[in-house]
């Protein structure tokens, strides 16, 4: 085991994870054909190296994806802090249809979760997007009932503004929230990272790689006709050719930087930036970068002995400010569209 992975780090709540967590979005077709045998084997990687903080959604492979984690906690259920979500209708490779948070929902999509876990209980339960249409006091009521059930143990956010956030911990106290959040997704520092770190609430950015495009490792104009990223603004041609310049200040960074004797990674610069902000805007912050690698949880797990000058948190800012394009194709169903 990774011995800075073996540490642990306190969202809020209580709840206690791993420094560095896994999204399991990338172990679907969302980005290309999967090979399961191959995901189910960096799962288990993941845990045996000590990242045992594992997200995952009802939405993901239309239910599939926690069917693949089901097999990882028939045997590791005690390693694991499991953290899953409801609210999205549709499927992220054909485009999200609606969102969901009354409260018959709610109670029907834990069940549906817990059956296709094969779990009795969910560590961390997320609303994944806010319904504009139902009262927040009516999704996190009926979250906290789950609670209360035993069905669920703590109480996350996805994407939601710093106004609900205050609105929902007055109902029930939230662990975490989790939104895009990366060198090149930083909207959610001018109102949600403040608001979260007031109410003592965790951070778990998702797409911390920036969906691959920071690792320089992605070119846009070969992505597959079923690829989400498609349907991503910065990812068009135009966008994409201007936001190399954010690649080339994280690759240069890690040109001065090593891990462990050898030169660091952009995976792992955009990484440890993340942890950063976190030390700097005062909150526990755990990114979930996904893979199907088991070879990138070990590449991964590097960012958390990196430690960056002013010069190059400077470099690194400075590229962020150039980001051309939205994160979401539409900015409404994130925070960013409604703050």
């Amino acid at each position: 085991m990774n011995q800075a992975a073996a540490a642990s780090l306190q969202l809020g709540d209580g709840l206690t994870v791993s420094p560095l967590g896994f999204g399991g979005m990338a172990l679907t077709a969302v980005y290309g054909e999967v090979d399961q045998s191959e995901a189910l084997r960096t799962l288990h990687h993941a845990v045996d190296s000590g990242v045992t903080f594992i997200d995952t959604a009802d939405i993901y492979g239309g239910g599939s994806n926690e069917e693949l984690i089901a097999r990882l906690l028939k045997e590791r259920r005690g390693e694991v802090q499991l953290a899953t979500k409801f609210g999205l209708v549709g499927s992220p490779a054909d485009g999200y249809t609606d969102i969901r948070g009354d409260a018959a929902y709610v109670k029907q999509s834990v069940d549906r979760s817990l059956q296709r876990l094969g779990t009795d209980t969910i560590d961390l339960y997320y609303m994944h997007r806010r319904d504009l249409r139902v009262p927040i006091v009516e999704t996190v009521g009926a979250m906290a009932e789950l609670v209360q059930q035993g069905k669920v143990r703590h109480l996350g956010l996805s994407e939601v503004t710093a106004e609900e956030l205050r609105e929902a911990s007055s109902i029930h106290p939230i662990a975490a929230v989790q939104s895009e959040w990366s060198i090149w997704s930083r909207d959610v520092e001018r109102n949600v990272v403040p608001a979260a770190a007031v109410l003592g609430v965790g951070f778990v950015p998702y797409s911390p790689l920036g969906r691959g495009f920071l690792t320089g490792t992605v070119d846009a104009s070969t992505l597959g006709s079923n690829d989400f990223r498609r349907n991503v603004p910065r990812f068009a041609e135009d966008a994409a050719e201007a936001n190399r310049g954010v690649v080339a200040a994280v690759q240069a960074v890690a040109a001065e930087l090593e891990v462990a004797g050898h030169g660091a990674t952009p995976a792992q610069v955009a990484l440890a930036w993340l942890l950063a902000q976190g030390r700097k805007l005062g909150l526990p912050v755990v990114p979930i970068p996904g893979t199907r690698k088991a070879h990138r949880i070990d590449e991964n797990l590097g960012a958390l002995a990196l430690t960056f000058t002013a010069a190059q948190l400077e470099k690194l800012d400075a590229a962020a400010d150039a980001v051309v394009g939205s994160r979401s194709a539409d900015p409404r169903w994130v925070s960013e569209g409604r703050e």
